[in-house]
């Protein structure tokens, strides 16, 4: 046996033999291709810290970095009919909802959160367009009604992060359905005199577009989100016209009327802190908990400024 073949080489070749790099962590950028270490990239909520494109988030991640301390209480939501139409094209649509819980991870495409941010309580809800395109579906709807329900009792605003391809074709007329319930749901809220706001993210489209997304007494979108009914390409080819560029994004819509605000995901905490206080009558918050400098100082004892100094003791 040689000793040095079998055993010194290998143990050598495995010392200095080239360590392979996890796949997971690099992300590259869609828009600039930039390569983003996985840490720094969800320190920036999935935004390219290089040209700024706004990467999907799931509506765990947005609420953790929403809410204070990334703590938050999941609202039920009522289960609807499983599979009503017996739907089936090249899938059965039981085996299309078992995929896309077993990939996201998640029951359905929507989440329905109660807690605070800076001290605010507030219910949130988002859409998460992993689990079938979130698609608007029965669900979709019970989950939005919920989210009002729970608003009214509690009394405090609804935040909606909307990201939709449209409705849910598996569930046919139903599913259009959701847009008159999710309309008087909104409804409900602006009785009851409580704000309702809402984020468009990329993309927001279809039927989710046509109702409860364009509802909000406040209209906020992330940067390049396309916001639309009908997509570009189907009103190129139905007008036979190039449309303008830019069409049906974020900042097009902003420019013509329809959006109070494009805010980057960053700064999408901060912008909601200061809109949903003010709606609401409350004053600005404090960030980082601590008391207002108007408050410290008429609190303060005043006491004369003591000589530190020789020259001032003399």
């Amino acid at each position: 046996m040689n000793w040095i073949t079998n055993y010194v080489r290998p143990r050598i070749n495995s010392i200095f033999s080239r360590r392979e790099v996890p796949e997971n962590l690099w992300t590259k950028c869609d828009e600039c291709g930039t390569m983003l270490f996985h840490r720094e990239l969800t320190d920036n909520l999935n935004v390219c810290t290089s040209c700024g494109h706004h990467m999907a988030i799931t509506p765990r991640e947005r609420f953790s970095a929403l809410f204070d301390g990334g703590v938050f209480a999941e609202v039920s939501v009522p289960e609807p009919l499983h599979d009503p139409l017996q739907f089936r094209d090249q899938k059965k649509y039981p085996d299309r909802m078992k995929a896309a819980q077993k990939s996201t991870g998640e029951k359905e495409a929507m989440l329905v959160a109660a807690g605070e941010i800076a001290r605010t309580p507030i219910v949130a809800c988002a859409q998460d367009f992993s689990f079938m395109g979130g698609s608007m579906g029965m669900y979709v709807g019970n989950a939005i009604i919920a989210a009002a329900e729970e608003a009214v009792k509690l009394k405090r605003p609804l935040i909606l992060f909307s990201a939709a391809g449209g409705a849910r074709m598996q569930e046919g007329i139903l599913s259009l359905m959701q847009m008159p319930r999710t309309t008087v749901a909104i409804q409900m809220l602006k009785e009851a005199g409580l704000p309702y706001i809402v984020v468009l993210t990329h993309p927001t489209t279809g039927g989710v577009t046509a109702s409860y997304a364009m509802l909000g007494d406040v209209q906020i979108a992330e940067p390049n989100a396309l916001i639309c009914f009908a997509g570009p390409r189907v009103i190129e080819q139905t007008i036979r016209e190039t449309l303008p560029e830019g069409f049906q994004r974020a900042e097009y819509l902003l420019d013509h009327g329809m959006l109070d605000r494009v805010t980057p995901r960053p700064k999408m905490r901060e912008e909601l802190i200061g809109i949903t206080r003010m709606l609401m009558g409350l004053s600005p918050a404090v960030m980082g908990d601590l008391p207002a400098p108007a408050m410290e100082a008429q609190d303060a004892p005043e006491t004369p400024t003591q000589p530190t100094t020789p020259e001032a003791k003399g």
